[in-house]
């Protein structure tokens, strides 16, 4: 998410974490009352998610434009990644949620969380950004741990199960370069408010259709279920925007992986559901990848800092 404003904030890290980790407990919530819907078609259920973040984007983007009309100016350079931004997304949610529905949550959670890693490859190719030894040995690490989600080996004895994990994989994907485009979008000073609400209404857009030729009648209890969803949703939407707000993203971003936490505990609580070994050890290395980078990041921007404060006493 962008940072709103151009005002120099104070930093808060403590205060940004616990947003991220109520963010990460908003998006697990949002993944539970998704599966907790049942046989809805899953762009019947990303529908329902979009349309209450349209709703409060939309909202909250023209009470900006009363006071500013700047807020709905998109340069015509940063179109096309607006257009790329809302296309990706929906690969992002679609997939996501596809999986969600097929496989257990927290292993479809870990999928979604590839994002950060396919960002260092979409950073190159969109932002010419070169990779540094790090982040390229960070996406190998993280790719050989989602195969071990994914299981490819008994993608044809079990498609059941391979082949949602691998559109819960491409979801990821897409996630990955929407984010890259939005940072993209930051370059034309793109107000963030006009970029999620214009996701929003082009995911809604998509899902119209789908719902007019195969509309699946719901319960009042899958009704409620996405609406929590859409709640939930909003929530981790609304906290992981303050945490970008109050810290760094290389002080907190680590933090979005308490997601996978919170989704296997809630997977337990309300399915049943205990991942398997294989998925434990894709876990570990994806994490564990996370944490490395987060951790070298950290130590390069110290050293950077401190080199900063040599030369300025000079």
């Amino acid at each position: 998410m962008e940072n709103k404003g151009n005002a120099v904030n104070s930093i808060n890290v403590p205060k940004g974490i616990a947003w991220i980790v109520f963010s990460s407990f908003g998006f697990a919530c949002m993944s539970m009352c998704v599966r907790a819907a049942g046989d809805v078609p899953f762009m019947q259920k990303a529908l329902f998610r979009n349309l209450i973040a349209l709703i409060i984007s939309s909202t909250s983007l023209i009470a900006a434009g009363v006071k500013d009309k700047s807020v709905f100016v998109v340069p015509r350079p940063a179109i096309k990644y607006l257009v790329l931004r809302c296309a990706l997304g929906c690969l992002g949610i679609f997939g996501n949620f596809y999986a969600i529905g097929c496989m257990n949550i927290s292993d479809a959670s870990m999928l979604n969380k590839m994002s950060p890693f396919f960002t260092i490859l979409a950073s190159f190719l969109i932002l010419g950004e070169r990779p540094t030894w790090v982040s390229i040995l960070s996406l190998v690490t993280a790719f050989t741990g989602s195969l071990f989600i994914i299981k490819p080996t008994f993608f044809f004895t079990d498609p059941s199960q391979s082949f949602p994990a691998l559109v819960g994989f491409i979801g990821g994907f897409g996630a990955g370069f929407a984010f890259a485009c939005i940072r993209k979008m930051r370059g034309y000073n793109v107000n963030s408010k006009m970029i999620i609400t214009a996701f929003s209404l082009f995911s809604c857009l998509l899902c119209i259709p789908n719902l007019i030729l195969h509309y699946y009648p719901m319960t009042t209890a899958q009704t409620l279920w996405l609406i929590g969803a859409g709640i939930s949703a909003a929530c981790g939407q609304f906290g992981i925007t303050n945490a970008y707000f109050n810290a760094p993203s290389n002080k907190v971003s680590v933090y979005e992986y308490s997601n996978v936490v919170f989704a296997a505990i809630l997977g337990f609580i309300a399915f049943g559901q205990i991942p398997d070994w294989f998925s434990v050890i894709g876990y570990v290395l994806i994490i564990g990848t996370a944490i490395v980078v987060f951790l070298v990041n950290a130590r390069e921007e110290k050293k950077n800092s401190e080199a900063e404060k040599t030369s300025g006493s000079r």
